[in-house]
């Protein structure tokens, strides 16, 4: 690890498999910036140490009886100081609702070491610039994307273009796109608009991927993207765009 050894975070396992605990504590063993001050069965057990332990890092599953790791998560969020989360768990569906709880990272089971690590990297590097005074921002800055056995990690800054497609959102990265499950309008919500606009009720896009805007004469107005691309823009957005490019 890139980590130096000083720097330990006192740390949490929450998970309702013995096994899955055992494992989790042989790979925090090999990481010289994890000191394992406890470990808890279920969520209401986890609570409880959380409170009398003081833990700086959760490695918190996901479900478990009656008190699952979003409730969890939501309890810990409430704490002064709060402890960051890494969500370790064997479902990638619950991606969206840990990035709305700020969580650090999105762990999925079996957890390989070199995975592991880069989650506790990013956890020091968010203690380091709490430590540093930086604000959060208010809009999200990534996303967690199940792409084949694994979730990808997208920065906001990097889509160019998202798509609503029914329930799901397509994310467009380069010549690459990715599925999530979400509503464009929640997702809009959460994009910083100074960066992204509306352009259609099922798409969106980041302002400086748009080269020009064309007018076919007739009242309808498109948006021409770098690679010659023309999306249409409607007509409830129309104003907001033409603001946009000082129009």
């Amino acid at each position: 690890m890139n980590v130096a050894e000083t720097q330990t975070l006192r740390t949490l396992i929450v998970d309702d498999e013995p096994l899955a605990v055992e494992r989790m504590q042989i790979l925090c063993s090999r990481i010289p910036a994890l000191n394992v001050v406890g470990t808890a069965p279920d969520g209401a057990a986890a609570m409880r140490l959380a409170d009398a332990l003081a833990p700086e890092l959760v490695l918190l599953d996901m479900t478990m009886p009656e008190m699952d790791g979003l409730s969890v998560a939501r309890s810990l969020a409430a704490q002064d100081p709060r402890p960051a989360v890494i969500f370790v768990t064997a479902h990638d569906h619950f991606a969206v609702e840990a990035f709305d709880l700020d969580a650090v990272d999105y762990v999925l089971k079996p957890v390989a070491q070199d995975r592991l690590e880069r989650a506790i990297e990013r956890a020091l590097a968010r203690r380091v610039s709490a430590a540093e005074g930086a604000e959060d921002s208010p809009w999200i800055e990534e996303f967690w994307v199940p792409h084949r056995s694994e979730l990808v990690r997208i920065a906001a800054a990097d889509i160019e273009r998202i798509d609503a497609e029914r329930d799901y959102v397509r994310l467009h990265v380069g010549d690459r796109s990715y599925l999530m499950l979400h509503t464009i309008a929640g997702l809009e919500e959460r994009l910083d608009p100074a960066q992204f606009i509306r352009i259609h009720r099922s798409t969106i896009l980041r302002k400086d991927a748009i080269a020009g805007l064309k007018h076919d004469g007739l009242g309808v107005w498109s948006v021409e993207l770098a690679d010659g691309t023309q999306l249409r823009i409607g007509r409830t957005y129309l104003s907001k765009v033409k603001a946009m490019a000082g129009r």
